[in-house]
C-alpha cells in the first residue's frame, strides 16, 4: 500500500478477495481497523455476466448450461464452477465475519448503482467519513452501455465510461436453467439478507422479470 498523509486515505480494488479463503486473515494482521465494501448484484445475473467475459476471451468454452450443471436431467447445479461459487455470498462473508466485524463492511447493491449511483456513492461518502462530494451531478447514464458514466461538472471534459469489457450483451439462457438457478440461490440470499441486515429483493426484481 501507498504511504497516506494525515487526511488521506488509500483505496485498493481487488474483486477476488472477498473469495478468496486467506484474504481476510492477511488483511486483518495488515490493517484491523480498515474499512471494507463489497459489490453485489443478483447472483444469477454476475454468473451469466461472468460466463460472458470469459466467452469473449475464450470463445470455444462450453455453453453455459453445459457448465452450470453437474447433471441436467437431475437439476443439480455445480457449486464447484467459480462463476457459480462466487455468488453464494453468505459462505463468503462467514469467512469475513470471523475477522471483521459487520460495522466495518458496507455492501453497495450493483443494481441501485445502476439505476442511483450518487444515492449509493453518498452511503460510500459516509462509510468512510467524508464530505459528499459525488453527487447526482456527477453522473449521466449511458444508454448504449447501461451503466452510468462519471463527469466532472466544473470542466467540459468527456465523461469517464466504463471499458470495453463491461455492458457486454449476455447470450440468451434456456429460461429453465435462469429458474434452476434462481431456486437454487434462494437460500443462500435469505442468508445473506440476515447476515447484513439488508435485503436487496433480489428474488422479487426476479418475480417482476
Amino acid at each position: 500500500m501507498p504511504k497516506t498523509l494525515e487526511g488521506q486515505i488509500t483505496m485498493e480494488k481487488t474483486p477476488s478477495y472477498f473469495v478468496t479463503n486467506e484474504a481476510p486473515r492477511r488483511i486483518h494482521s495488515m490493517a484491523k481497523d480498515i474499512k471494507l465494501i463489497v459489490v453485489v448484484r443478483n447472483p444469477v445475473t454476475r454468473a451469466i455476466s461472468d460466463y460472458t467475459q470469459t466467452l469473449s476471451k475464450k470463445p470455444e468454452i462450453p455453453t453455459f448450461e453445459v457448465l452450470a450443471f453437474k447433471n441436467r436431467t437431475l437439476g443439480l447445479i455445480d457449486a464447484s464452477w467459480s462463476a457459480i461459487r462466487i455468488g453464494i455470498y453468505a459462505l463468503h462473508l462467514e469467512n469475513w465475519l470471523q475477522y471483521f466485524p459487520l460495522s466495518q463492511i458496507l455492501f453497495v447493491s450493483g443494481e441501485r448503482l445502476i439505476v442511483d449511483p450518487a444515492g449509493e456513492m453518498a452511503k460510500v461518502q459516509d462509510f468512510l467519513g467524508l464530505k459528499r462530494v459525488v453527487t447526482e451531478k456527477h453522473f449521466y447514464f449511458n444508454k448504449t452501455k447501461g451503466f452510468p458514466c462519471l463527469k466532472k461538472p466544473e470542466d467540459s471534459s468527456a465523461p469517464r465510461c466504463l471499458g470495453k469489457s463491461k455492458g457486454r450483451t449476455h447470450p440468451r439462457i434456456d429460461p429453465d436453467v435462469i429458474h434452476r438457478l434462481r431456486k437454487f440461490y434462494k437460500p443462500f440470499n435469505m442468508m445473506f439478507y440476515q447476515m447484513t441486515g439488508q435485503d436487496f429483493q433480489w428474488e422479487q426484481e426476479e418475480g417482476d422479470k
